[in-house]
């Protein structure tokens, strides 16, 4: 079984979103790379939300607490805002956000593909 490391996952999302950053001023200009930066940055929140909440049930084999889900529903509407505000008022490429939203999806697929690899050395 692989077991993901969240440390690791972190480091990765953050080392892809600097270089995503860094790509999108160099090709796009600065407007989409604030856009990248916002979308990675929400991916970021968003995947170490989840990881706390998979915690949370694993440790004590109970579902979380009503202000555990209330939180994850008020998540999307202010994720939604975020990404409404990038696009409208920074007049970011949306193209460009939906990559930045996709950085710790990447960073978890890299996890995976580590831990296979390691798991086939050993």
């Amino acid at each position: 079984m692989i077991e993901l490391n969240i440390a690791r996952i972190t480091r990765i999302a953050m080392v892809v979103g600097v270089i995503g950053v860094l790509v999108a001023f160099g090709l796009r200009g600065p407007r989409d790379a604030v856009g990248f930066l916002v979308g990675a940055g929400l991916s970021l929140i968003t995947v170490r939300s989840w990881f706390k909440l998979a915690d949370a049930i694993g440790a004590s084999g109970k579902l979380p607490a009503t202000g555990s889900v209330v939180f994850l529903v008020i998540r999307y509407l202010l994720i939604a805002g975020a990404v409404y505000a990038t696009i409208y008022v920074l007049r970011s490429s949306p193209a460009v956000l939906v990559m930045g939203l996709l950085v710790s999806f990447f960073a978890v697929v890299l996890e995976l593909l580590f831990g296979l690899s390691v798991s086939k050395k050993s």
